[in-house]
């Protein structure tokens, strides 16, 4: 009987040594509560004691959590409606303002979707379309991520970063938009033809000028040439004139003669005295 009293005594204190320790990793946190009132946080890794049956621990993670927000309609100050998807990053800092105002992560989640999304909304709709696409996207997330902490300081949390991954306009926007933009595509395309073709006419005309003033330049030195050859050649004509009269007139009624009566059958009928046929009358080829 005592031996087995003992084994039970040996076997109780061993379940209430081993129900007194608890390990705690180092990417968790925790609290030890007693009765659902906290007694004491934890937020060292090793291994930890607690008053065993009455106290339990319940435990957070220390990491940087990640929470997926539903795509949400915005209006920018501009008027015009985005559909923002977003996400934020936070991490319990106070584990037991956590657990006295929220609990647990997923009641935490509903609070930061509510925050988030009013920050987003004020924020969002204090700047343009155009400054959400540009630049000043990173000072506009800044901004929602500084209004957010204002809050969630309330839960034992801090919101470590809020992001927008897309902002889309509604599909009646992004239409009008698409066909706003091909219009505008058009008529620039418009304006390049019409100076294209302009500077186009330009050119044509500067060469259709400076051809008409290249072939008049031609023909004034081509009539010019003709000239100096038509004189010059009748100067040799009237040097060789001069220099054998007779022969110049028989040579050149040979070639009336020739021109005249070629090979094609031209008849002509002529007076025997005419002087065309002058040298047809002396055999000897004189007048």
């Amino acid at each position: 009987m005592n031996k087995t009293v003992l084994i039970f005594f040996i076997i109780a204190l061993s379940f209430l040594g081993l129900n007194s320790l608890f390990t705690m990793d180092e990417r968790q946190q925790g609290l030890v509560l007693q009765f659902g009132e906290p007694k004491r946080v934890i937020q060292s890794s090793g291994l930890h004691f607690k008053l065993p049956l009455i106290q339990n621990v319940v435990r957070y993670d220390v990491r940087i959590l990640e929470y997926d927000l539903p795509i949400e309609e915005v209006i920018a100050v501009d008027k015009k409606r985005m559909l923002i998807d977003s996400f934020t990053r936070f991490k319990i800092t106070d584990p037991l303002e956590f657990y006295k105002t929220v609990g647990t992560e997923s009641s935490v989640r509903n609070r930061l979707n509510s925050n988030v999304i009013s920050s987003l909304r004020r924020v969002v709709g204090r700047v343009t379309l155009e400054e959400l696409l540009s630049e000043e996207r990173s000072n506009i997330m800044e901004n929602i991520k500084v209004e957010v902490n204002n809050e969630a300081s309330r839960f034992g949390i801090e919101v470590v970063d809020v992001r927008i991954r897309r902002a889309d306009l509604p599909e009646a926007n992004s239409q009008a938009i698409y066909e706003r933009m091909i219009s505008e595509r058009v008529r620039e395309a418009k304006e390049f033809r019409a100076k294209g073709s302009e500077i186009a006419q330009k050119i044509r005309a500067e060469a259709d000028k400076e051809r008409t003033v290249i072939l008049a330049e031609a023909t004034k030195k081509s009539e010019i040439l003709r000239g100096e050859g038509e004189s010059e050649s009748v100067n040799i004509y009237a040097d060789a004139f001069q220099q054998d009269p007779e022969f110049y007139s028989f040579y050149r009624s040979m070639q009336a003669y020739g021109n005249v009566l070629g090979e094609d059958g031209t008849t002509m009928i002529l007076s025997p005295d005419s002087e065309f046929l002058e040298f047809f009358n002396n055999s000897k080829g004189g007048r």
